[in-house]
């Protein structure tokens, strides 16, 4: 039996005239473009119901795309010579600032240069078995453009415990984001459940189908008149939470091309969302630790383009 995966899905308006690789590449955000380029050139992509092997096409709205992923071949974590950005660590547990652009975890066509690269050459291959060969040590994760705090666990007990507090809302999670339009309150909490889009397998939507509850509480910490700049806080953690949160709302997050705009006057390529802070229980000790990490210079770059347009 064959375990390849067929996406099929229609070019959104916002995507209109941007190269097919790029269209794909946003949508696939763990899969490297170079990758998709040769998906490309293998005629694993159709468009319109016909083999696409030009890469630099442009794609049109409403062009209805299928691509193939073929069967993965076995994928091996290999311990790398990555820096990291360590805040903590101890015999259970460490917490990782991870940057912009780092993939968490092994995956087709980003097999090499991951945060559990770098984390096994680190640990010297001490970390929790529990996720398997690919993610070892890996309790929840943060999407490839979004940077901040992120907790690994080192032994198995270690994980069980950390990975039971998520699974009870326990650890504290709260990110920074810049988001389109005003808020016409000051705070506020979407509960809406999260699955896979029925429209496009690539996205994830709020759906009655085949979805789980998802909460996101958010508060506004400064207002730009078209933009916001907000705190987001989980209290559950889906794929994709609070990026899919916003956009439901129609406050979808700067600089995010699956859910938001393509375009953006600050040229941001990827959303504006940083994960600041992070709080649990230690495993061994029982004791409540709370990390903070500072907002990127891309981030903080953006916020003074917003404040000095609102001064003008």
């Amino acid at each position: 039996m064959s375990s390849e995966e067929v996406f099929e899905f229609y070019v959104e308006h916002e995507s209109e005239g941007e190269r097919l690789d790029v269209v794909l590449a946003a949508s696939l955000e763990e899969i490297s473009r170079s990758y998709i380029q040769k998906l490309i050139e293998k005629g694993c992509v159709f468009v319109n119901g016909e083999i696409c092997t030009i890469k630099k096409r442009k794609a049109a709205a409403r062009d209805f795309i299928r691509l193939t992923l073929p069967e993965p071949s076995e994928i091996e974590a290999v311990p790398e010579e990555i820096p990291l950005n360590i805040v903590y660590e101890d015999f259970d547990v460490m917490v990782i600032d991870k940057s912009k652009g780092m993939v968490v975890h092994p995956a087709p066509g980003n097999e090499r240069g991951t945060l559990v690269n770098a984390v096994m050459h680190h640990c010297e291959g001490r970390l929790s078995k529990i996720n398997g060969k690919i993610r070892p040590g890996i309790v929840h994760r943060l999407d490839k453009n979004t940077s901040g705090l992120i907790m690994v666990a080192k032994t198995d007990s270690a994980h069980r415990a950390l990975a039971g507090e998520l699974e009870s809302g326990k650890v504290k999670r709260v990110y920074n984001a810049i988001v389109y339009n005003n808020f016409t309150e000051d705070e506020g909490v979407i509960d809406a459940p999260i699955g896979r889009d029925p429209k496009n397998r690539l996205k994830q939507a709020v759906t009655d189908i085949n979805s789980r509850r998802a909460v996101t509480r958010y508060r506004v910490l400064l207002r730009f008149g078209k933009f916001t700049h907000i705190e987001a806080a989980l209290e559950t953690g889906r794929t994709h939470q609070i990026r899919v949160h916003m956009a439901h709302i129609r406050h979808p997050v700067l600089g995010d091309p699956l859910y938001g705009p393509a375009k953006n006057a600050f040229g941001a390529e990827t959303q504006m969302l940083h994960a600041r802070a992070l709080g649990f229980t230690h495993p061994g000790t029982g004791e409540y630790m709370e990390f903070e990490s500072s907002l990127p210079e891309e981030f903080k770059h953006i916020l003074k383009k917003l404040a000095g347009a609102r001064s003008d």
